[in-house]
């Protein structure tokens, strides 16, 4: 399959619609044991979320664009209260599950090629968002893109983590960043292709931010380097 993420899409839509005897769906890497994923964590409300995400979105403000927004658990929760969200995903599939599930802003669009005239106050990247360019050269094209979607007083909040202590094989070799990472999805006897995704630990982020003209604050950390970062541009 070329599209890395069309098992995740199938396992999804299977959960969705209800589907009884479905297998587990699992991720793997190349530098340890796979991981089980359940599907219901694309479906939490406000109560199933972590404290990280529940202040995250305590902190959004203004014009809202959920980035990844997947089957629109963040982007419910903030319509529900009543914020101006807006959907951005490029799975179809899960578009159109966020459609059903009454998502009232959504664009089907790569994110590193949304173009909008009206810009935002927000860009909210939860659930390891901000690692969808899967390399730190990446993560700065992303930070140079943000610019072209936020208004001027705009913000960026994202959370991620240090995963040092899950790659000490890159830590000895120094092949590349720790926090580049690849993975596939496994579901049932079906595999997907190998995608990479970034975790960036905040002294990476800092000096990256910093290079592409951003300044980092750390708004909340947990005692796993689980943290959430605002990001907004040096004036």
């Amino acid at each position: 399959m070329n599209n890395p993420a069309e098992i995740l899409e199938i396992a999804l839509l299977d959960y969705f619609e209800g589907k009884q005897g479905c297998p587990e769906l699992w991720i793997h890497n190349k530098f340890g044991e796979p991981d089980l994923m359940s599907p219901d964590v694309y479906f939490r409300d406000i109560s199933g979320m972590p404290d990280i995400e529940v202040f995250a979105l305590s902190n959004c403000r203004g014009r809202i664009l959920d980035v990844g927004a997947g089957t629109g658990s963040h982007t419910i929760y903030l319509q529900d209260i009543e914020k101006n969200v807006t959907a951005l995903e490029l799975s179809k599939i899960e578009c159109e599950i966020m459609q059903k599930l009454g998502v009232k802003k959504i664009v089907n669009a790569d994110f590193f090629y949304y173009r909008t005239t009206r810009k935002f106050d927000t860009l909210l990247f939860m659930m390891n968002g901000i690692g969808i360019p899967g390399n730190l050269k990446g993560l700065e094209k992303l930070l140079d893109h943000s610019r072209n979607l936020l208004s001027p007083e705009g913000m960026i909040l994202f959370d991620s983590s240090n995963v040092a202590y899950i790659r000490k094989d890159n830590l000895l070799t120094g092949a590349s960043y720790y926090g580049e990472i690849e993975y596939r999805y496994q579901y049932g006897d079906k595999w997907g292709a190998w995608f990479k995704w970034l975790y960036v630990d905040q002294e990476q982020m800092k000096n990256i931010a910093e290079k592409k003209g951003w300044e980092l604050q750390v708004l909340y950390e947990d005692e796993t380097d689980h943290y959430l970062g605002r990001l907004t541009v040096i004036k």
